[in-house]
C-alpha cells in the first residue's frame, strides 16, 4: 500500500459529462491504499482462507427481481464480446451478454480459466464481494473522493491523471480501448481484455492502473454531486460522502442501490465513454458483476 498525504483538492471535472459537475472544493484525511487493484492471486488467497462465493457463483432470487426470465436464475454474469463490425453504440446488447457459468476464476464462460492471469485483476466481483475481501485483509473500500484524490497523484486540475494529454506524443499510459469500440482494436497484441496489474507508468503517488484495465468499486451510493455530504466544513467538503441508497436507485428499475465506480476501464474508447480519467464516475448495481470491474483497498489507520 501507499500512505496518501490528504488534503484539499479540486473533485470533478466541466468538460466531459453532466453527472462529474459541477467542479467542487472537497478535502480529505490521509489514508493508505493499494499501489494495483487486487489481482486474481490475492482473491484466490482469500476464497481459499474463508471458502467465500461470489454473487456469480450463486443463483439470483427471482422474488427479487419481478419478471425476471427463468433462464436468467442461474449463476453467471456479464461477459464482454465484441462484435465483428460497427454497430450502434446506444444498445449495450450487442457486445455485453450474460453468460452461465462465469465468474471470476472462468472469466469469459465455464470454459475459461485465470491460468496465467494470476497477476491480472479480478473480475466479476460484485460489491458484496469486494466488501467481503476488504474486511478480510483489514481493509476497507475507498470513498469516491479518497479514490479521485489518489488517483490524481498530486496533479491539480488535469483532466489525465498524467496531465493534459490523453496519449503525450504518442504514450500510451493505461489499458483503455485503442481503435474503434466495440468491433477493432489496434493493440499490438491484439488483446481487448485486462492487463498485468503495473503495466502502465504509477502515477505521482506511486499507484498503478488507477485509470484503465478494470472499473473500481468505491463505498459511496451513487449521486448528483449536488447531493455528495459533508462531516463539517463550510467553504469545502471535508471527507464527502455519497447519497442515499435511495437517491441511488434507478428511475423506472428495482429498487436495487448503485454505487460509484471510478477509474474507467480497458473497454473506454476515444469514441465510445471516454472515462479514463480521475473525475469520471459511474453508477453500478451492487449485485452486478463484469468482465471489467474490479477494486482496491484502503485503510484509514494512519
Amino acid at each position: 500500500m501507499r500512505l496518501i498525504p490528504g488534503g484539499s483538492f479540486t473533485m470533478g471535472s466541466e468538460q466531459f459529462y453532466e453527472e462529474e459537475r459541477p467542479l467542487r472544493r472537497v478535502k480529505v484525511d490521509p489514508f493508505w491504499i493499494d499501489e494495483t487493484p487486487v489481482t486474481n492471486a490475492a482473491f484466490a488467497a482469500f476464497v481459499e482462507a474463508t471458502g467465500y462465493r461470489t454473487a456469480a457463483e450463486i443463483p439470483p432470487d427471482p422474488k427479487h427481481y419481478p419478471g425476471m426470465d427463468p433462464a436468467f436464475a442461474v449463476p453467471g454474469s456479464l461477459v464482454f464480446n465484441p462484435p465483428s463490425s460497427p454497430v450502434p453504440l446506444d444498445d449495450h446488447s450487442r457486445w455485453w451478454s450474460f453468460v452461465a457459468g462465469a465468474d471470476w476464476r472462468h472469466p469469459t464462460g465455464p470454459d475459461s480459466s485465470v491460468e496465467g492471469l494470476a497477476d491480472h485483476p479480478v473480475v466479476h466481483v460484485a460489491f458484496e464481494d469486494a466488501r467481503a475481501y476488504a474486511k478480510w485483509a483489514g481493509k476497507a473500500l475507498p470513498t469516491e473522493a479518497e479514490w479521485e484524490f489518489a488517483a490524481r497523484g498530486g496533479i491539480e486540475g488535469a483532466e489525465f491523471a498524467w496531465g493534459g494529454e490523453l496519449a503525450p506524443a504518442g504514450a500510451m499510459l493505461a489499458n483503455y480501448w485503442q481503435g474503434l469500440f466495440p468491433f477493432t482494436t489496434t493493440k499490438a497484441d491484439g488483446n481487448f481484455r485486462t492487463s498485468v496489474v503495473g503495466s502502465f507508468p504509477p502515477n505521482g503517488y506511486g499507484l498503478s492502473d488507477m485509470i484503465g484495465n478494470v472499473w473500481e468499486w468505491t463505498k459511496d451510493w451513487y449521486g448528483t454531486p449536488t447531493s455528495l455530504k459533508s462531516r463539517g466544513g463550510c467553504c469545502e467538503a471535508i471527507n464527502p460522502r455519497g447519497a442515499t441508497v435511495g437517491e441511488s436507485y434507478e428511475a423506472g428499475g428495482f429498487k436495487i442501490g448503485r454505487k460509484v465506480l471510478k477509474g474507467g476501464s480497458h473497454l473506454c474508447a476515444v469514441n465510445y465513454c471516454q472515462r479514463y480519467r480521475p473525475a469520471a464516475r459511474h453508477p453500478q448495481h451492487i449485485d452486478s458483476a463484469t468482465t471489467h470491474i474490479g477494486f482496491r483497498c484502503v485503510s484509514r489507520k494512519v
